[in-house]
């Protein structure tokens, strides 16, 4: 009875991305998993990732049924619920990562091996998993019974779904000292060289690539941009006369061939550019974008350059991230490197910038503009948290000089006993 599934994800007519979860050998929809999709993410218009997370989690659960040949619908008709070691059980089948062979896993002995071999999942891929399996097998008993429960059957479904998320891995709290930090001043030199189209350095072949990987670069660093935004500009977003870039929010684009659409997830924002980023920008459109096959039936402005059928459409984001990678494995000093860091990298100097005015704007007024330039909702709470990052650099900063005023010890006395 084991069911083999796969997450089929496709585009509307309209535009809309969506997924399904098919049965491999029928290729037909299994009902109650898109039923729930539907009804309990696509509704509440929750992303595209967050239905193939969902499905993810989903898939998981047959898969763990289907080695035990239950079935879930007879199981809950018969209100037969898990119990505690089947919830044990069904948490451990989450830890694992579904690519691992059943060879794989019986020839490892200790947890310590099963680590190394990489077979399990991440705690946060774990977490998410039982969260997604707890609320869908909640919603699918209260589903299938709602004529026939009553209050102890109730009692019993819901001790399921909290028994699931109980077990769940702890999550590590965010806070100021891990978290993700800007690049420093010598990996931004590094950086530079890197994308500079002429440098020896720089790993890419095609003059035009490197011409597009610079401007994706330039405008991650000097705008601050997601790369969902980044991905999703558009030639007639930039106002050329005014040197401005509209950063806009437009799921679901008809005219968008990518699968996976780029989403931009901050409020719309218009930005200025600086002269010579400008002129980079209309150069590359000029002159590297211009004679790209294909390049011409659309206008977002980074495309593939790589021949092939993808070739001249909207660079994808596997695309935008093998360029990242390529990077990170060309210079050592960029091996944790990611264009989210560049985002990092613009609140850093942007803390710096206000922090050297004469006049300094209050700190409310800082967040207020920072929130726009970043497309945070103003009073969420995110610009607040790069300010007291900058704050934690501050005190470091004066800690040590403080150290290095009163605790120095006369260079001539050693620790050395003779």
């Amino acid at each position: 009875m084991n069911t083999f599934t796969k997450v089929v994800t496709f585009v509307m007519s309209g535009g809309e991305r969506y997924s399904l979860l098919v049965d491999e050998s029928t290729k037909l929809p299994l009902y109650y998993p898109n039923l729930f999709i539907t009804t309990q993410i696509r509704n509440k218009s929750l992303s595209l990732s967050s239905m193939n997370s969902a499905l993810a989690g989903i898939k998981v659960l047959l898969h763990h049924l289907g080695k035990q040949n239950d079935s879930l619908e007879k199981r809950f008709m018969a209100k037969r619920f898990f119990n505690e070691p089947e919830l044990d059980g069904l948490r451990d089948t989450c830890q694992e990562r579904m690519g691992a062979s059943e060879a794989d896993k019986t020839a490892i002995s200790s947890l310590a091996a099963i680590n190394k071999a990489d077979s399990l999942v991440s705690k946060d891929t774990e977490y998410i998993r039982l969260t997604v399996i707890a609320d869908y097998i909640e919603w699918l008993a209260q589903t299938l019974l709602i004529d026939n429960a009553d209050k102890q059957v109730k009692v019993e479904i819901r001790r399921m779904s909290t028994g699931l998320k109980a077990r769940r891995p702890p999550r590590k709290r965010r806070n100021l000292v891990s978290d993700v930090k800007g690049l420093t001043a010598e990996q931004i030199e590094v950086a530079f060289e890197v994308f500079r189209p002429a440098s020896p350095d720089n790993p890419f072949v095609d003059q035009n690539v490197r011409k597009r990987n610079r401007l994706i670069f330039l405008l991650l660093y000097h705008l601050g941009l997601r790369g969902g935004e980044l991905l999703n500009i558009r030639i007639r977003d930039f106002d050329f006369q005014k040197n401005q870039l509209f950063i806009p929010r437009r799921a679901d684009q008809p005219d968008d061939p990518r699968t996976y659409q780029p989403l931009v997830k901050t409020m719309d924002r218009v930005l200025p550019i600086k002269d010579t980023l400008i002129k980079e920008i209309h150069s590359y459109i000029l002159e590297g974008r211009k004679i790209i096959p294909n390049a011409k039936k659309h206008d977002y402005l980074l495309v593939t350059h790589k021949s092939g059928p993808s070739q001249g459409q909207p660079l994808s984001i596997p695309g935008y991230k093998r360029v990242i990678n390529v990077v990170k494995q060309a210079a050592p000093d960029l091996y944790k490197f990611t264009g989210h860091q560049l985002r990092h990298t613009w609140n850093d100097n942007f803390s710096r910038m206000m922090d050297a005015m004469d006049e300094q704007p209050s700190a409310e007024r800082q967040e207020q503009i920072r929130s726009y330039l970043m497309g945070w909702r103003e009073g969420s709470g995110t610009a607040a948290t790069y300010n007291k990052r900058f704050i934690v650099e501050q005190a470091n900063e004066a800690a040590l000089g403080l150290q290095d005023k009163i605790s120095r010890l006369p260079e001539e006395k050693s620790n050395d006993r003779e």
